[in-house]
């Protein structure tokens, strides 16, 4: 997934139950969840936002 100049994998875990989980291993603690791959990749891209923009609030840099 690319966000601006940024490209972060994306690791999709089918769930047992129903849905997938969906990690970043560069950005450490960002999971997200979906019903369907469609809308985990969907929540994957928010929670990439939101974890990024709260690197730049607190003066961090995102890692690359």
């Amino acid at each position: 997934m690319v966000i601006g100049m940024l490209t972060y994998q994306m690791d999709f875990r089918k769930e047992e139950e129903y849905g997938f989980t969906v990690t970043i291993p560069a950005l450490p603690g960002c999971v997200s969840f979906g019903e369907t791959l469609e809308e985990a990749e969907e929540m994957a891209k928010e929670a990439i936002e939101l974890y990024i923009e709260s690197l730049q609030a607190h003066g961090e840099e995102a890692p690359r």
